[in-house]
């Protein structure tokens, strides 16, 4: 009975992870944007959380509030400052419309389903249907670094990814030693720092974060 409940809650939790990646997607909004991104974070977070007390990992316990404190607080924060400093407030210009990009994130969707369901027969049956959800979470990131010009939107695009990359780590293999982990959380706090460094100095030099404008470059 306790694994049914836990399996309904991380999968309903997976599911939220989910949605909120096609939110992502639809919106053009920055700030609407990085917070649908806090939004997946957190309940990333909450899988972390619902899988070490369902599986007695409490060591689990220890990435869930790392991840809720540095994916769903600080680095949103850390987006909407620099969204404040530059004066960004939507990606105007758009590689492809954004039914487009939802159509395109369904076909995504799909496929991640078709390639993971000979794992997912094999997978342990509290987070069996994660890892669909996962690699669907990156290939969905990686269409929106593609598809968007603006740099910070990029920037969400690449933590979107990292996102499903966890998801996958987190409930496949039950996490990852404490120093490991530590090590990763660092590693994206930095780089999160390092890519907003980098969209405000596109902006200082070309006045604009679109992407685009450094095509010239090669020129």
């Amino acid at each position: 009975m306790q694994q049914i409940l836990g399996t309904d809650i991380v999968n309903g939790l997976a599911v939220i992870v989910f949605l909120a990646t096609f939110l992502v997607v639809w919106s053009t909004r920055m700030h609407t944007m990085v917070n649908y991104y806090a939004i997946q974070s957190l309940a990333l977070g909450l899988v972390a959380a619902a899988i070490a007390y369902f599986t007695n990992s409490p060591q689990i316990y220890n990435v869930a509030l790392l991840t809720i404190a540095i994916k769903a607080l600080v680095i949103p924060r850390m987006l909407t400052y620099i969204m404040e400093t530059i004066h960004v407030e939507r990606e105007v210009e758009l590689l492809i419309s954004v039914p487009a990009s939802l159509l395109a994130s369904g076909g995504l969707a799909i496929l991640a389903y078709f390639i993971t369901e000979p794992i997912i027969l094999h997978g342990a049956a509290i987070s069996r249907n994660c890892l669909a959800i996962s690699i669907a979470v990156v290939l969905i990131g990686f269409l929106l670094m593609i598809t968007r010009r603006k740099a910070l939107t990029q920037i969400i695009g690449l933590m979107v990814m990292e996102n499903g990359l966890f998801l996958a780590a987190i409930a496949l293999t039950y996490g990852m030693p404490m120093i490991v982990e530590i090590g990763v959380f660092f590693d994206i706090l930095v780089g999160a720092l390092i890519m907003g460094v980098f969209a405000f100095r596109i902006n200082r030099t070309f006045e604009t974060v679109d992407t685009g404008i450094l095509r010239r470059l090669r020129d």
